[in-house]
């Protein structure tokens, strides 16, 4: 199995909601929160025309909200769904209900998957939406009503904690968001994320029959299934080339970094740290791996 081809052709149209599917009534509203994570921005969802939903209202951005305001017009915004509570996702939430009276519906509050460890640090903290509280938390398959027919929720832990997919599964249509996207992998950083989790979702994603995603950031996957293979191939493989790196001497996570990511942008080395980080954590709940204390970011590392 080939590691997944990502497609950087996307093309935002910042503050313009604009069709992304050829037959439904849906909407790509993208914030202008552009950078190494968020590629071109946050992919906010309108569904409908008279009633909508909107997944994901994004970060906490008057421009973005203003763009939304106008996107929805005359229409009425009867839900916003959530899929997690990270920054660039989230926030927006509050003060989009707060114009509308829309019902906020969606993932739970933000939590860790472990607490951390000694002297151990959260890199990505600040990147949680504390404040984040649905009227209504939905868990795995759960629906809500739209004008396109039942959405449900798919859950699907990695990325964060609380992590959810939303299906339309009448026209075979996933929104993904972050869990997986067309032109990255997903970020998946102990403790907020975890990779034997993020591997089980992609497994049950891998068993469903969806025909499109629409994902958090990037364009439309249109092979959905072929796409997930790669991605699930892609990380066995970091794995196992992270296992053959390790050795009796013990390394540090910056070294396997320079050794397994070669022509990296400076800019995603800390997120590359945090990724081997990840598969380290679950190689040594395997025996796979052995460190001589807890498994931190900072932690030696052994072959078993």
């Amino acid at each position: 199995m080939k590691t997944p081809k990502f497609n950087l052709a996307f093309e935002a149209n910042h503050g313009v909601a604009v069709p992304c599917h050829p037959h439904l009534p849906i909407r790509c509203l993208t914030a202008n929160n552009a950078g190494p994570f968020t590629f071109h921005g946050t992919n906010s969802y309108l569904i409908g025309e008279k009633n909508l939903t909107i997944i994901d209202p994004g970060p906490d951005d008057d421009a973005h909200l203003a763009a939304l305001i106008k996107a929805i017009g005359t229409a009425k915004l009867e839900t916003i769904l959530v899929t997690h509570t990270h920054i660039d996702h989230s926030p927006l939430a509050a003060k989009l209900k707060a114009l509308t009276g829309a019902e906020v519906a969606g993932c739970g509050p933000h939590f860790n998957f472990r607490a951390l460890s000694a002297g151990e640090t959260n890199f990505l903290d600040a990147s949680g939406d504390k404040d984040y509280l649905p009227d209504r938390q939905l868990y795995d398959g759960d629906g809500v009503a739209t004008e396109l027919g039942p959405l449900t929720a798919v859950a699907t832990p990695g990325h964060t904690a609380n992590h959810l997919c939303f299906a339309l599964d009448n026209h075979g249509v996933l929104f993904s968001g972050d869990h997986v996207m067309g032109w990255s992998t997903s970020i998946v950083a102990p403790p907020d994320g975890a990779m034997a989790p993020y591997m089980a979702s992609l497994d049950r994603l891998i068993a469903r029959k969806d025909t499109l995603y629409l994902p958090g950031h990037g364009g439309a996957i249109e092979t959905p299934n072929r796409f997930v293979r790669g991605l699930r191939s892609h990380r066995r493989m970091r794995a196992n080339a992270i296992a053959d790196l390790l050795s009796d001497k013990g390394v540090l996570i910056p070294d396997l970094v320079l050794a397994l990511y070669t022509g990296l942008d400076p800019r995603l080395r800390g997120a590359a740290a945090l990724s081997v980080f990840a598969h380290l954590e679950e190689l040594v709940a395997t025996g796979a791996a052995r460190t001589d204390s807890a498994a931190t970011l900072n932690s030696t590392y052994f072959a078993a």
